[in-house]
């Protein structure tokens, strides 16, 4: 007794040693950063600014100046995209971007993000954040290998997956909106359609009163009225005013078409001049052309190197001018029917205007009254075009795909996962079902157990992360007491589906199930004391007496952390390093020396005391434990001489779980089903043995039948 009480000495001075060390890790590990002030870090940004504008807008911006030239912008992206994180509390970023939309630089200002509180050091933060620079808001950003082509792909941050996710999502969305309310993009942007293209296979002979009565050729007529009516109150009213009998004469009239359509412009000028003007026309350029009488559409003002400066082409927010080097003039037509032409032009539309044939647009001429040598006044008239459908090829417009919120990317990108969890957990469910058959074999269900416990801890745990954490439940408990809302839960599928696991399994069975089997820290503790055992190490169990005592270890943390939670849930978190599951599976043992240490500790005393700190230290079993009075089922079968007078399986329960008198501390067991194969093992359980021998004495010596005489 005495050698015990001196192990459990100095068991807990190791463990007192081991807190103490967590305490003295370097404060940017521990600790949350202070919030920041934007103003110094945009003067960082833009070091050649000389004012900054207030913040202001609807969409709330401020405007960086270097004297009267706009440098750029910036925002915060809690004002326009409060997106929780995984702590419940936004990450709050500083965005830069120049006038066309390139982000310049982001920074983060405040975060409540446990997985960075401790753990991953915040350079590794501002690493991620860095690549937004020389990005631009209208990219498609995706954390992550891009699944689609239009996507553009940057690098996540290993253990905090689903921070840089919203961190993402918030960047992108707030900066969308500044780059709407600023005219960088507009709204319908990712709604437009692929532009149509002219059918060059089709052809119809046609007369100029066909092409003119059927909206291919369309006509601009202005008579002198009109023009004079339109300068109606300006300085230029009377200038070249027309009298009463003159109103009605012919000022402008200008025929206008695309001569590339074959059924226009072999009409129009035959197929020799057709083909000359379409080897000049390279893949996304098209051919206009204007025919005029009365007021010229090229303007007597015109130079060579100068641009056409009485007509445009509009196409949405589009303006088209014309150069010289877009112009062709046009000596004769030959359509049959058409009438005279002062001016004959095609003007070249460059690729680079991005027209769609397909899409209306309109013809725009510009009139000019002279004031004088210098001064004149301008006034426009507009002619609408829509091309005949027979024309082209008008591709359907293109359904953008719904995007999908921040909770349903992270479902599909881990649905794999989910999957293969679900399967686990059915499996599981099978062998509780089957547990009185499987244990019969006790060889096949210690593989299968040692098998299960393989996977839980290469693929659950350092796979996929998927270790349950006292901090969730805490998360659970504060989200109850606030706004509650499940989308703060569903942001990491793998641990939503363990939690959903581990509450039906408690419903049925207790705690027992997920801290046995579904546990990534628990298996590697198992399996590691199942290895030691099989090279024969020497093990220390303590007295059942101090093993009891000892149980109040862990409720003890767990209110203490819950007290802390209420004040501040971040301060929770630091002091949850008690548990070992961030080092052990999410960071993988990359951090500062004291985690590390405790970890390892806590793992490698497994090589002589089963499941240590499960039994005495973790505050989530503790947490579970709580409901397992509320277990719909008692599976673990027991006999009257259960404890009394046989001891074997208290003896063989490897966590002690089992009291003296034969009753099972179902807050205590983890279902390795250890005594159920002892239950039904007739070699090995002391009543099946007395039965069994009993049984061969009878057979051996038969109770002989007494024969009555009749």
């Amino acid at each position: 007794m005495n050698q015990g009480y001196r192990r459990v000495g100095l068991t807990l001075q190791c463990l007192i040693f081991f807190l103490l060390s967590l305490l003295a890790v370097p404060s940017h590990a521990l600790f949350v950063s202070q919030a920041k002030d934007p103003k110094p870090l945009i003067a960082e940004i833009f070091p050649s600014a000389t004012s900054v504008s207030e913040k202001q807008g609807e969409v709330p911006v401020w405007t960086i100046l270097r004297d009267q030239q706009v440098l750029g912008y910036a925002f915060e992206t809690n004002d326009i995209a409060k997106i929780p994180a995984y702590s419940g509390e936004p990450v709050n970023m500083l965005v830069a971007m120049d006038p066309q939309g390139k982000f310049l630089d982001a920074r983060v200002l405040e975060h409540h993000e446990p997985i960075i509180l401790a753990g991953i050091p915040e350079s590794k933060l501002w690493d991620f954040i860095s690549q937004y620079k020389g990005l631009s808001v209208k990219d498609q950003i995706k954390i992550g290998a891009a699944t689609r082509d239009e996507h553009l792909s940057i690098d996540g941050l290993s253990g905090a997956t689903v921070t840089v996710m919203v961190m993402n999502q918030a960047i992108t969305k707030a900066a969308t909106k500044v780059a709407q309310s600023l005219g960088i993009l507009t709204k319908d942007v990712a709604a437009s359609r692929p532009k149509a293209s002219i059918k060059q296979d089709l052809y119809e002979v046609a007369n100029w009163q066909q092409l003119t009565g059927d909206g291919s050729i369309r006509k601009l007529y202005l008579d002198r009225g009109a023009v004079d009516q339109a300068f109606v109150g300006t300085e230029a009213e009377h200038v070249d005013e027309a009298d009463g009998a003159h109103k009605a004469d012919s000022f402008a009239e200008i025929y206008y078409a695309l001569a590339d359509v074959p059924s226009i412009g072999r009409n129009l000028f035959g197929d020799a001049d057709y083909q000359w003007l379409m080897s000049m026309l390279a893949p996304g350029e098209h051919y206009l052309v204007l025919l005029g009488n009365g007021y010229s559409f090229k303007g007597s003002g015109y130079v060579r190197g100068g641009i056409f400066d009485r007509i445009q082409l509009h196409q949405n927010d589009n303006a088209i001018s014309f150069r010289d080097l877009d112009h062709n003039r046009i000596s004769d037509i030959y359509i049959a029917g058409a009438p005279s032409f002062n001016e004959m032009s095609v003007f070249k539309i460059g690729a680079q205007q991005e027209f769609d044939p397909g899409s209306s647009w309109e013809l725009e001429l510009l009139v000019r009254r002279q004031l004088g040598a210098v001064d004149s006044i301008f006034s426009s008239f507009k002619a609408g075009y829509d091309i005949p459908e027979r024309y082209v090829d008008i591709p359907q417009l293109a359904e953008p795909e719904p995007e999908l919120t921040l909770t349903q990317q992270i479902w599909h990108d881990k649905r794999y996962e989910v999957w293969i969890l679900v399967a686990l957990m059915l499996v599981l469910l099978l062998i509780l079902f089957f547990q009185d058959v499987l244990v019969r074999h006790p060889t096949f269900i210690h593989n299968l157990r040692h098998g299960f416990l393989v996977v839980t801890v290469v693929f659950i745990g350092w796979a996929w992360g998927g270790q349950l954490s006292v901090v969730n439940v805490f998360t659970f408990l504060h989200a109850l007491m606030r706004d509650f809302s499940w989308d703060l839960f569903l942001m990491d599928p793998v641990i939503f589906v363990l939690w959903c696991g581990a509450a039906v399994t408690m419903l049925l069975w207790g705690r027992a199930v997920y801290c046995g089997w579904l546990c990534p820290f628990g298996a590697l503790q198992e399996l590691v004391n199942t290895f030691a055992r099989y090279i024969k190490l020497p093990q220390f169990e303590l007295p059942y007496a101090v093993h009891e005592r000892l149980w109040a270890i862990k409720y003890l943390i767990l209110l203490g952390l819950f007290g802390l939670s209420l004040d501040s849930l971040a301060m929770a978190e630091q002091f949850a390093e008690v548990e070992p599951f961030k080092t052990t599976f999410l960071l993988k043992f990359d951090r500062e020396w004291p985690f590390v240490l405790w970890a390892s500790f806590l793992i490698l005393l497994n090589l002589f005391n089963r499941k240590t700190f499960c039994r005495y230290l973790c505050p989530l079993g503790a947490a579970l434990s709580v409901g397992s009075n509320v277990r719909l089922f008692s599976w673990l079968k027991r006999r009257p001489e259960c404890g009394s007078p046989c001891k074997t399986c208290a003896k063989e329960c490897e966590i002690q779980a089992i009291a003296p008198d034969g009753v099972i501390n179902m807050r205590e067991c983890h279902y390795c089903l250890d005594c159920q194969i002892t239950y039904f093992n007739d070699e090995k359980c002391p009543p099946l043995k007395k039965q069994a021998y009993k049984n061969r004495r009878f057979e051996e010596n038969p109770i002989p039948t007494r024969v009555t005489e009749a």
